[in-house]
This record gives structure tokens, sequence and C-alpha cells, in this order.
């Protein structure tokens, strides 16, 4: 299928592995020219050069946590190509500070609120008004199902989520005239370095097998899940593309999950 988004110029924070990664690889296929970006930790050039025989892509370390990496990234986004992006994904996100809410301080929660949701923020602020400028444009933020049903150990995170919820939907009421269509993904317990990270603290903290840990995860946790099993990068990244193509150019302010049936209610 063509999506009609070859030539187009794509922003993916969270690049350099997991979904934002996949997202990068699936929107190369299409012909979209992109722009990678991440924290400095040395994976980023690695995956550029994965992802270079693909396309064109090009990577710059930006730490959206903060205003001096979101101008970075734009500086930098719209001087990488002979046209600025009108696609942006932003993908980036961490767990953040867990466990008892009564444990958990104000900083525990303002890290998570600046990375899984200013984050998004600062994106969107950026590369919206060209997007405007253009009549077209397509913003994918990453959210979770976590948003709408929240797990009591993770509820920073899970709050910074539901906001990108409502970040979504009021761009997309303010923007739409614009041509400019905001969506939310919503992944589930995906098959990423982040989830990795999780299994392997469970498998140590219970001595148990990191598969084994996956399963008790799914039983206990994620009984929503039909397939019982993670989810894959691809299986999010090909919804993405999707969202960001020619044939959803009616879709706009929707919350669409891929999350296995992990999210229990209708709704």
């Amino acid at each position: 299928m063509d999506l009609g988004i070859a030539g187009r110029i794509a922003v993916v924070t969270g690049g350099d592995s997991g979904m934002g990664f996949k997202t990068a690889e699936y929107l190369l296929r299409e012909g979209v020219k992109v722009v990678l970006t991440d924290i400095d930790d040395g994976k980023l050039q690695r995956a550029v050069e994965k992802l270079a025989a693909l396309g064109e892509v090009r990577a710059v370390a930006a730490d959206l946590s903060g205003m001096k990496g979101a101008e970075v990234l734009k500086a930098f986004a719209d001087m990488a190509f002979d046209e600025k992006p009108t696609i942006l994904v932003t993908a980036a996100g961490i767990t953040g500070a867990s466990g008892d809410f009564l444990d958990i301080d104000d900083d525990g929660w303002l890290e998570a609120i600046q990375v899984d949701l200013m984050a998004a923020v600062r994106a969107a602020r950026a590369f919206i008004p060209h997007m405007r400028k253009a009549g077209w444009g397509r913003v994918i933020l990453f959210s979770s199902e976590d948003a709408v049903q929240p797990y009591v150990e993770e509820l920073p995170y899970a709050a910074a989520k539901a906001g990108i919820m409502n970040l979504a939907k009021g761009l997309s009421k303010a923007y739409g005239p614009d041509g400019v269509l905001v969506n939310t993904v919503a992944p589930a317990f995906i098959a990423t370095p982040m989830t990795d990270a999780q299994m392997q603290k469970k498998s140590t903290e219970k001595g148990i097998s990191f598969d084994e840990a996956v399963q008790q995860t799914l039983d206990e946790e994620r009984p929503g899940i039909v397939a019982k099993r993670r989810g894959k990068a691809e299986e999010v990244a090909a919804m993405v593309a999707f969202l960001c193509s020619k044939q959803a150019s009616f879709v706009t302010g929707a919350y669409v999950r891929v999350d296995g049936g992990s999210v229990m209610t209708a709704v």
C-alpha cells in the first residue's frame, strides 16, 4: 500500500531503539526522510548506521526534558533537508519513579512529567507552526495503556501519559482546521529495552528466569492481553506509519490502542 508520504520530512524522538527506531524504519521504507533524536548515550549513531541503507536519515542528540534540547532539535531538523518537517512522532519516554505513591517525592513526579509529557509539548510547539503554514501535518504522540488503566506502582508515568491523551485531543481541535492532524498511539507491554529492563529487574528480585518474569507479568498484571505475549515494536510502528498516511486523512484526535486487548474497558 502506498501511504502517500514519500518525500515528507519526519522528526522521531526516542529514536535510538525500541518503538521510535522501528517507526523511523517504517517511515524510511515509505520514502520519508527522517531526523532521529534521542539523548546522547552512544546508541544514536549506531541507530543511524543501521537505518542508512533504507533512506535519508540524520541524527542529533537532544534532551527534550528541557527547553535547550528542544531548541537544538528544531534548529537541526529545520536545516537537515531541503524542507522543514511536517511529521512529528514523539516516542521518547521513561518509566520514571515507581513504587508506593506515598514514597515518591516531587523529584520523581517532575522527572516523569518533564520526559513523558513536557518533552512532547516542547516538540509539538516547535514543529506545528510550520505544519500550519504548509497546510499539512501529522503529529503522533505516544501515550500508553496506563493513561486509562493506571497501575498503582507507576502513577507518575500514568498521570503523564493521561496528559498526553488530553494534549493530543486539544491540539487536534486547535490545529485540525489548518490541516494538522494529531493522534495518540497507546502501546501496552511492548518488547523494548524499557520493558526488558523491567523484566530483568523482576527476574533478579524473584529469582526466576527472564521468560518466567514475562509470563508472570502477563498472567498477573496484563490478563487482558489475549495473545499472551509482549507486543512487537514493529506492530506499533505500523500503526504510526498509517496515522501519518494519506489514508488516515479523516483520523484526528484519536486514541489508538496497540495493546493486544490489555485495556479491559470498551472506551
